[in-house]
């Protein structure tokens, strides 16, 4: 009997020991796949941030800047025609030559804005519009050193204008886009100006 018992004994002790090394095993194995399914979803939240961050590139721009963007592109059109429009009926060789550098920059910055607006899913105006038709009507009635004096008076305005709002945007645009090419545009407009004050001093 007594044999038996210390045999009971051991088995169940066996018994025991074996038990508590599952509990034992098993335990680490469920804090692992715990942290496994924490790691999991910070990487998925990371992930979801990321997106939400690159998503929001295409909706980053606000309605100033929508505005100026607009509003740059309706100019830089009527800087065109005006400026072809002056190739045409000017009679100032300073006159022609600077409604030449308009039709050159205006274009290329036309372009770059155009490729800009279509990236956020703007549309640019293909035809002139208020104020600048108005204007642009009113230069094609006259002729001689009458147009002259008039486009140089209204470039020097225009320009004044322009210089303050792309100044304005270079510095306070919320899309790093519009910011950018205000800023690279901005120099360029500034001699803009210069030239027309200097050549309207001439007609």
């Amino acid at each position: 009997m007594n044999m038996r018992n210390v045999a009971l004994a051991a088995s169940l002790a066996a018994m025991l020991i074996a038990c508590g090394k599952e509990n034992r095993t098993g335990q680490p194995e469920t804090e692992t796949t715990g942290t496994e399914q924490s790691v999991q979803q910070t990487t998925d939240s990371a992930t979801a941030t990321t997106t939400g961050a690159s998503g929001g590139t295409m909706s980053s721009m606000t309605n100033e800047d929508k505005e100026f963007v607009s509003k740059a592109g309706m100019g830089g059109l009527a800087e065109v025609q005006m400026g072809n429009l002056a190739l045409q009926k000017a009679t100032n060789a300073d006159v022609k030559a600077f409604a030449q550098r308009m039709v050159t920059d205006h274009s290329k910055a036309n372009a770059e804005l155009a490729q800009l607006a279509t990236a956020k899913g703007l549309a640019l105006a293909t035809e002139l519009g208020g104020e600048h038709k108005n204007a642009f009507d009113h230069l094609n009635s006259l002729s001689g050193a009458e147009f002259d004096k008039a486009y140089m008076k209204h470039m020097v305005e225009d320009h004044e204008k322009d210089v303050a709002e792309f100044d304005k945007a270079s510095t306070s645009a919320t899309d790093a886009d519009v910011k950018g090419w205000a800023g690279k545009t901005l120099p360029t407009l500034k001699e803009h100006l210069e030239q027309a004050k200097s050549t309207a001093s001439k007609v």
